[in-house]
């Protein structure tokens, strides 16, 4: 007991005095969520450094008539987990060593969002491979596993058959995740718009794609959908987008000071990218006349900011300076001329 409770201090002593110096020479975080990743696998490691003193002390210090414990089935079993524990915090650690060298603040991050869709994808599968290689060695540990193994192997014929049945959806995901997470037809924080709904993708797991709707709604879809329907992807190529409004009109508005009342709004609103600027009449119809206002944004939000600021401007502009050229209907009224007599006085 004195020396596990010596080689447990030792270990926790050890890494509490040098983990950080250590780490420090390959990782400085810089985000909340890094340190504290960090900061869990230096907490693995504590327990880590135990099961590589320990067999040595005890070698030393433990009585010659006690079996060693080190080769008990539990202290293996102990160590597997401990192992797996320590890779699944250092793959947490090595992905925010990678993002943080990244912007993700830009407005164009379309090479960010590419590489951490990438990258969360692929550790996640590390993840689940390095659990399944632990419980497998877990098992093996036990005589009755092993025999258990043998008897499932033995039947592995039927057994496939049924799983493979069984799994045949779950695998078309992970299949679908893994032509998404590489070939990338959406990417997180990609702004989409599929069933109805305008949202950003929030989250991409291995067989189903949280979708973040603008009214904080949470739309869940397995991840074949979007290799097997058509949807909107907003910032595919980038993230700049063009935004309309339309006015509909009188037919004897003048155009001229309308184009130039627009071309002072989006001057003067920081929404607006520089790039497109157009008013035109795109249609003629028996009552009205339609206008479209054409203009240009860093991104979807933006662009539904300025949509919004032009379109109550303009109205606000028609309504002080042309109110009569707002949509009216015309009704022409005609005195119909009798030509029979006057009725007969009683």
């Amino acid at each position: 007991m004195l020396t596990i409770l010596a080689s447990l201090l030792a270990s926790h002593l050890l890494l509490y005095l040098f983990f950080r110096r250590l780490a420090s020479f390959f990782y400085k975080p810089t985000t909340d969520k890094g340190k504290r990743a960090l900061r869990k696998l230096g907490f693995s490691l504590k327990w880590g450094l135990f099961f590589v003193i320990f067999p040595l002390a005890e070698r030393y210090f433990s009585p010659d008539d006690m079996d060693y414990l080190r080769h008990h089935p539990l202290f293996s079993v102990l160590f597997v987990v401990n192992l797996t524990w320590i890779l699944v915090e250092l793959s947490n650690v090595v992905r925010h060593r990678i993002l943080e060298s990244f912007d993700f603040g830009k407005s164009d991050n379309l090479k960010e969002r590419r590489m951490i869709t990438q990258l969360d994808f692929i550790r996640k599968v590390f993840v689940i491979v390095v659990v399944v290689i632990a419980s497998a060695s877990i098992l093996m540990q036990f005589e009755s596993a092993r025999n258990i193994g043998a008897g499932l192997l033995t039947s592995a014929g039927i057994l496939g058959i049924i799983v493979g049945f069984a799994a045949q959806k779950s695998i078309a995901n992970l299949l679908a995740g893994f032509q998404i997470a590489f070939t990338q037809p959406i990417r997180l924080d990609d702004v989409v718009v599929l069933e109805g709904e305008w949202g950003k993708i929030e989250e991409i797991n291995l067989t189903y794609v949280v979708v973040k709707i603008w009214d904080q709604r949470r739309l869940v879809l397995p991840i074949t959908y979007f290799l097997e329907k058509p949807f909107q992807n907003w910032t595919r190529t980038t993230a700049d987008i063009w935004g309309t409004v339309f006015l509909y009109v009188d037919h004897t508005i003048p155009i001229e000071p309308l184009k130039q009342h627009l071309k002072e709004l989006l001057d003067s609103s920081p929404l607006w990218d520089g790039k497109v600027q157009v008013l035109q009449v795109t249609d003629i119809r028996e009552r009205t006349v339609e206008l479209r206002c054409l203009m240009s944004a860093r991104d979807s939000p933006g662009a539904f900011d300025l949509r919004c600021f032009v379109r109550e401007k303009m109205l606000d502009f028609i309504q002080r300076n042309y109110p009569e050229s707002l949509p009216k209907t015309r009704i022409s009224l005609e005195k119909e001329q009798t030509v029979s007599g006057q009725l007969a006085q009683p």
